[in-house]
Protein backbone atom coordinates (compact mmCIF):
# COMPACT_ATOMS: atom_id res chain seq x y z
CA UNK A 1 0.00 0.00 0.00
CA UNK A 2 1.37 3.58 -0.44
CA UNK A 3 2.26 5.96 2.35
CA UNK A 4 0.20 9.53 2.11
CA UNK A 5 3.42 11.22 0.47
CA UNK A 6 4.04 8.47 -2.10
CA UNK A 7 2.03 8.39 -5.45
CA UNK A 8 2.18 5.17 -7.88
CA UNK A 9 1.39 6.31 -11.58
CA UNK A 10 0.34 3.29 -13.68
CA UNK A 11 1.11 4.16 -17.24
CA UNK A 12 1.13 2.40 -20.82
CA UNK A 13 5.17 2.13 -22.45
CA UNK A 14 4.08 3.75 -25.82
CA UNK A 15 6.16 6.77 -26.05
CA UNK A 16 3.21 8.88 -26.04
CA UNK A 17 2.26 7.21 -22.85
CA UNK A 18 5.32 7.97 -21.43
CA UNK A 19 5.12 11.38 -21.97
CA UNK A 20 1.75 11.75 -20.85
CA UNK A 21 2.88 10.12 -17.95
CA UNK A 22 5.82 12.77 -17.46
CA UNK A 23 3.22 15.74 -18.11
CA UNK A 24 1.23 14.17 -15.36
CA UNK A 25 3.93 13.58 -12.59
CA UNK A 26 5.24 17.08 -13.49
CA UNK A 27 2.01 18.82 -12.33
CA UNK A 28 1.45 16.47 -9.32
CA UNK A 29 4.57 17.23 -8.05
CA UNK A 30 4.38 21.14 -9.24
CA UNK A 31 1.40 20.44 -6.67
CA UNK A 32 2.51 18.48 -3.77
CA UNK A 33 6.63 18.86 -4.20
CA UNK A 34 7.30 16.70 -0.61
CA UNK A 35 5.18 13.88 -2.21
CA UNK A 36 7.50 10.86 -3.86
CA UNK A 37 5.93 10.33 -7.46
CA UNK A 38 6.49 6.79 -8.88
CA UNK A 39 6.03 5.12 -12.14
CA UNK A 40 5.13 1.98 -12.82
CA UNK A 41 4.75 0.78 -16.62
CA UNK A 42 2.44 -1.57 -17.47
CA UNK A 43 1.54 -3.60 -20.92
CA UNK A 44 -1.67 -4.05 -22.51
CA UNK A 45 -3.61 -5.92 -24.38
CA UNK A 46 -3.87 -3.80 -27.00
CA UNK A 47 0.25 -3.12 -26.60
CA UNK A 48 0.69 -6.77 -26.90
CA UNK A 49 -1.35 -7.70 -30.28
CA UNK A 50 -0.69 -5.60 -32.88
CA UNK A 51 -0.78 -8.19 -35.64
CA UNK A 52 -4.61 -7.72 -35.84
CA UNK A 53 -7.17 -4.72 -36.23
CA UNK A 54 -8.57 -3.18 -32.28
CA UNK A 55 -11.91 -4.53 -33.01
CA UNK A 56 -10.68 -7.60 -33.66
CA UNK A 57 -8.43 -7.42 -30.32
CA UNK A 58 -11.41 -6.92 -28.25
CA UNK A 59 -13.08 -9.78 -29.63
CA UNK A 60 -10.54 -12.39 -29.21
CA UNK A 61 -10.04 -11.06 -26.34
CA UNK A 62 -13.31 -10.83 -25.00
CA UNK A 63 -12.14 -6.95 -23.85
CA UNK A 64 -14.99 -4.66 -24.14
CA UNK A 65 -14.70 -1.61 -26.34
CA UNK A 66 -11.43 -0.17 -26.49
CA UNK A 67 -10.55 -0.99 -23.07
CA UNK A 68 -7.90 -3.11 -25.05
CA UNK A 69 -5.45 -0.30 -23.59
CA UNK A 70 -6.69 -0.03 -20.13
CA UNK A 71 -7.65 -3.19 -18.99
CA UNK A 72 -4.11 -4.12 -17.31
CA UNK A 73 -4.00 -1.14 -15.49
CA UNK A 74 -7.49 -0.79 -14.10
CA UNK A 75 -6.43 -4.48 -12.91
CA UNK A 76 -3.21 -2.66 -11.04
CA UNK A 77 -5.31 -0.26 -9.69
CA UNK A 78 -8.14 -2.64 -8.18
CA UNK A 79 -5.16 -4.60 -6.47
CA UNK A 80 -3.45 -1.27 -5.10
CA UNK A 81 -0.26 -1.65 -7.08
CA UNK A 82 -1.02 2.34 -8.39
CA UNK A 83 -2.80 4.71 -6.94
CA UNK A 84 -3.34 6.49 -10.43
CA UNK A 85 -3.89 5.61 -14.46
CA UNK A 86 -3.04 7.97 -17.09
CA UNK A 87 -5.13 7.24 -20.31
CA UNK A 88 -5.36 9.36 -22.96
CA UNK A 89 -9.33 9.62 -22.64
CA UNK A 90 -10.38 8.64 -26.48
CA UNK A 91 -9.52 5.00 -25.36
CA UNK A 92 -11.29 4.70 -22.10
CA UNK A 93 -14.65 2.71 -22.65
CA UNK A 94 -17.65 5.43 -22.12
CA UNK A 95 -19.03 3.63 -18.68
CA UNK A 96 -16.03 2.74 -16.45
CA UNK A 97 -16.84 -0.48 -14.09
CA UNK A 98 -18.72 0.53 -10.99
CA UNK A 99 -14.84 0.45 -9.00
CA UNK A 100 -13.18 3.27 -11.29
CA UNK A 101 -13.69 6.73 -11.73
CA UNK A 102 -12.15 9.37 -14.14
CA UNK A 103 -11.57 12.15 -11.50
CA UNK A 104 -9.34 14.84 -13.29
CA UNK A 105 -7.98 15.68 -16.80
CA UNK A 106 -5.35 17.91 -18.19
CA UNK A 107 -5.30 20.81 -20.07
CA UNK A 108 -6.55 20.08 -23.74
CA UNK A 109 -3.99 19.35 -27.04
CA UNK A 110 -5.32 20.64 -30.29
CA UNK A 111 -8.26 17.97 -30.91
CA UNK A 112 -8.11 17.89 -34.61
CA UNK A 113 -7.06 14.82 -36.90
CA UNK A 114 -3.81 15.29 -39.06
CA UNK A 115 -3.88 14.33 -42.87
CA UNK A 116 -0.37 12.38 -43.51
CA UNK A 117 0.84 12.07 -47.01
CA UNK A 118 3.99 11.61 -49.37
CA UNK A 119 3.60 15.16 -50.89
CA UNK A 120 1.90 17.93 -49.69
CA UNK A 121 -1.30 19.23 -50.65
CA UNK A 122 -3.75 17.50 -47.72
CA UNK A 123 -7.09 16.14 -49.07
CA UNK A 124 -7.46 18.01 -51.85
CA UNK A 125 -4.14 16.49 -53.37
CA UNK A 126 -5.18 12.72 -52.55
CA UNK A 127 -5.66 10.99 -55.85
CA UNK A 128 -8.77 9.41 -56.93
CA UNK A 129 -9.33 6.07 -55.89
CA UNK A 130 -6.20 6.76 -52.91
CA UNK A 131 -5.54 4.41 -50.34
CA UNK A 132 -5.57 5.51 -46.80
CA UNK A 133 -4.77 3.79 -43.35
CA UNK A 134 -6.37 4.23 -40.35
CA UNK A 135 -6.99 2.32 -37.31
CA UNK A 136 -10.59 4.06 -36.35
CA UNK A 137 -13.54 3.48 -37.77
CA UNK A 138 -14.75 7.37 -36.79
CA UNK A 139 -11.87 8.34 -39.29
CA UNK A 140 -12.27 5.83 -42.01
CA UNK A 141 -15.98 6.69 -41.85
CA UNK A 142 -15.41 10.70 -41.77
CA UNK A 143 -13.09 10.49 -44.75
CA UNK A 144 -14.89 8.42 -46.94
CA UNK A 145 -17.50 10.91 -46.60
CA UNK A 146 -15.47 13.52 -47.60
CA UNK A 147 -14.33 11.33 -50.50
CA UNK A 148 -16.27 8.48 -51.22
CA UNK A 149 -13.20 7.06 -53.97
CA UNK A 150 -11.11 6.59 -51.02
CA UNK A 151 -9.82 2.77 -50.19
CA UNK A 152 -9.58 2.82 -46.71
CA UNK A 153 -7.21 0.18 -45.30
CA UNK A 154 -6.65 -0.75 -41.52
CA UNK A 155 -3.14 0.07 -39.80
CA UNK A 156 -1.44 -0.38 -36.25
CA UNK A 157 1.69 0.70 -34.58
CA UNK A 158 3.09 3.50 -32.91
CA UNK A 159 3.17 6.71 -34.41
CA UNK A 160 6.92 6.59 -36.02
CA UNK A 161 6.09 2.98 -37.25
CA UNK A 162 3.23 4.41 -39.25
CA UNK A 163 4.89 8.04 -40.50
CA UNK A 164 7.61 5.05 -41.82
CA UNK A 165 5.23 2.80 -42.79
CA UNK A 166 3.61 5.60 -45.52
CA UNK A 167 6.97 6.69 -46.69
CA UNK A 168 8.21 3.20 -47.53
CA UNK A 169 4.56 1.81 -48.43
CA UNK A 170 4.73 2.27 -52.84
CA UNK A 171 0.56 1.22 -52.65
CA UNK A 172 -0.05 3.39 -49.75
CA UNK A 173 -1.51 7.28 -50.32
CA UNK A 174 -1.80 8.53 -46.77
CA UNK A 175 -2.47 8.04 -42.85
CA UNK A 176 -4.55 9.24 -40.51
CA UNK A 177 -3.66 10.20 -37.17
CA UNK A 178 -4.50 12.68 -34.09
CA UNK A 179 -2.54 16.22 -33.91
CA UNK A 180 -2.66 15.90 -30.24
CA UNK A 181 -0.49 12.83 -30.19
CA UNK A 182 1.83 14.02 -33.08
CA UNK A 183 2.68 17.50 -31.16
CA UNK A 184 3.09 15.49 -27.96
CA UNK A 185 5.67 13.60 -29.47
CA UNK A 186 7.33 16.61 -30.72
CA UNK A 187 6.22 16.54 -34.68
CA UNK A 188 6.09 19.21 -36.75
CA UNK A 189 1.93 17.95 -37.50
CA UNK A 190 1.27 20.60 -40.08
CA UNK A 191 4.41 19.93 -41.88
CA UNK A 192 7.17 18.02 -43.09
CA UNK A 193 7.83 14.90 -40.72
CA UNK A 194 11.49 13.04 -41.46
CA UNK A 195 11.25 9.08 -41.45
CA UNK A 196 13.83 6.49 -41.92
CA UNK A 197 12.12 5.73 -45.82
CA UNK A 198 12.15 9.55 -46.55
CA UNK A 199 9.67 12.71 -45.61
CA UNK A 200 6.18 12.72 -45.39
CA UNK A 201 3.87 16.04 -45.02
CA UNK A 202 0.67 16.49 -42.62
CA UNK A 203 -1.99 18.60 -42.94
CA UNK A 204 -5.05 19.54 -40.69
CA UNK A 205 -8.65 18.48 -41.18
CA UNK A 206 -10.72 21.28 -39.98
CA UNK A 207 -12.41 19.76 -36.65
CA UNK A 208 -16.00 21.52 -37.74
CA UNK A 209 -15.83 19.44 -40.66
CA UNK A 210 -13.97 16.84 -39.26
CA UNK A 211 -15.23 15.38 -36.30
CA UNK A 212 -12.93 14.64 -33.70
CA UNK A 213 -13.55 11.17 -31.54
CA UNK A 214 -14.74 12.14 -27.90
CA UNK A 215 -12.17 13.35 -25.63
CA UNK A 216 -9.60 13.38 -27.91
CA UNK A 217 -6.78 15.24 -27.06
CA UNK A 218 -7.18 14.78 -23.64
CA UNK A 219 -5.22 12.94 -21.02
CA UNK A 220 -7.16 11.42 -17.88
CA UNK A 221 -6.54 10.36 -14.74
CA UNK A 222 -8.52 7.39 -13.23
CA UNK A 223 -8.62 6.01 -9.68
CA UNK A 224 -10.19 3.98 -7.28
CA UNK A 225 -13.60 5.35 -6.48
CA UNK A 226 -13.85 5.99 -2.55
CA UNK A 227 -9.65 6.49 -3.04
CA UNK A 228 -9.65 9.41 -1.13
CA UNK A 229 -5.82 10.04 -0.78
CA UNK A 230 -5.36 9.60 -4.88
CA UNK A 231 -8.49 11.43 -5.91
CA UNK A 232 -7.14 14.76 -3.68
CA UNK A 233 -3.52 14.25 -6.02
CA UNK A 234 -5.96 14.35 -8.99
CA UNK A 235 -8.50 17.09 -8.94
CA UNK A 236 -5.19 19.46 -7.79
CA UNK A 237 -3.85 18.85 -11.05
CA UNK A 238 -7.34 19.08 -12.97
CA UNK A 239 -8.44 21.82 -15.68
CA UNK A 240 -11.54 22.84 -15.37
CA UNK A 241 -12.61 23.67 -18.78
CA UNK A 242 -11.37 20.86 -20.50
CA UNK A 243 -13.36 18.27 -17.85
CA UNK A 244 -16.80 20.61 -18.84
CA UNK A 245 -16.13 19.62 -22.73
CA UNK A 246 -15.35 15.82 -22.27
CA UNK A 247 -17.98 15.45 -19.54
CA UNK A 248 -20.42 16.42 -22.28
CA UNK A 249 -18.82 14.55 -25.61
CA UNK A 250 -19.05 11.29 -22.92
CA UNK A 251 -22.18 11.87 -22.12
CA UNK A 252 -23.49 12.66 -25.73
CA UNK A 253 -21.46 8.80 -26.07
CA UNK A 254 -23.20 6.89 -23.48
CA UNK A 255 -26.34 8.33 -24.23
CA UNK A 256 -26.20 6.90 -27.96
CA UNK A 257 -24.91 3.72 -26.16
CA UNK A 258 -21.70 3.76 -28.12
CA UNK A 259 -17.91 3.21 -27.45
CA UNK A 260 -14.94 3.82 -28.77
CA UNK A 261 -15.38 1.63 -31.90
CA UNK A 262 -18.46 3.50 -32.75
CA UNK A 263 -18.65 5.66 -35.59
CA UNK A 264 -19.25 8.94 -34.01
CA UNK A 265 -17.54 12.74 -34.16
CA UNK A 266 -18.41 15.12 -31.63
CA UNK A 267 -16.63 18.01 -30.95
CA UNK A 268 -17.21 20.99 -28.17
CA UNK A 269 -16.51 24.68 -28.29
CA UNK A 270 -16.95 27.57 -25.27
CA UNK A 271 -18.46 31.09 -26.51
CA UNK A 272 -18.65 32.85 -23.45
CA UNK A 273 -20.80 31.22 -20.66
CA UNK A 274 -22.48 28.65 -23.73
CA UNK A 275 -21.11 25.37 -24.54
CA UNK A 276 -21.26 24.91 -28.71
CA UNK A 277 -21.89 21.09 -29.51
CA UNK A 278 -21.70 19.50 -32.85
CA UNK A 279 -22.47 15.46 -33.42
CA UNK A 280 -22.40 13.25 -36.36
CA UNK A 281 -23.28 9.64 -36.52
CA UNK A 282 -22.61 7.25 -39.03
CA UNK A 283 -24.59 3.82 -39.70
CA UNK A 284 -22.09 0.97 -38.93
CA UNK A 285 -21.26 -2.09 -41.34
CA UNK A 286 -19.07 -1.50 -44.37
CA UNK A 287 -21.51 1.21 -46.17
CA UNK A 288 -21.43 4.75 -46.25
CA UNK A 289 -24.82 5.39 -45.88
CA UNK A 290 -26.28 8.93 -44.80
CA UNK A 291 -24.67 10.21 -41.43
CA UNK A 292 -26.75 11.96 -38.78
CA UNK A 293 -25.73 15.66 -37.82
CA UNK A 294 -26.59 18.05 -35.46
CA UNK A 295 -25.31 20.98 -33.69
CA UNK A 296 -26.79 22.84 -30.45
CA UNK A 297 -25.76 25.39 -27.18
CA UNK A 298 -26.43 25.45 -23.92
CA UNK A 299 -25.03 26.79 -20.65
CA UNK A 300 -21.95 25.85 -20.29
CA UNK A 301 -22.55 24.95 -16.42
CA UNK A 302 -24.39 22.17 -17.62
CA UNK A 303 -22.74 19.72 -20.11
CA UNK A 304 -24.71 16.99 -19.38
CA UNK A 305 -27.74 18.81 -20.59
CA UNK A 306 -26.00 19.83 -23.71
CA UNK A 307 -25.42 16.52 -24.51
CA UNK A 308 -28.81 15.25 -24.07
CA UNK A 309 -30.31 18.38 -26.07
CA UNK A 310 -27.94 17.17 -28.91
CA UNK A 311 -28.82 13.62 -28.31
CA UNK A 312 -32.39 14.56 -28.81
CA UNK A 313 -31.99 16.45 -32.15
CA UNK A 314 -29.95 13.92 -34.06
CA UNK A 315 -33.75 11.57 -33.06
Amino acid sequence: MSTPNKLVVGTRGSALALVQAEMTEGLLREAFPEAEIIRKVITTTGDRRTDVSLADVAKEEGVFDKGVFIKELEVALEQGEIDIAVHSLKDVPTVLEDQFEIVSVLERAPVSDILITKGEGGLDALPQGAKVASSSCRRQKMLRHLRPDVEMVDIRGNVPTRLRKLAEDPELDGILLAEAGLVRLGYNATGEMSTEAGPVYGATLDAETFLPAAGQGAVAIEIRKGDSKAAEFAKAINHAPTMTRIQAEREFLRLLDGGCHTPVGVSTQFFGDSLLMEGIVFPEGEAIGDPLEAEVSGPASEPLKVAGNLFRSLS
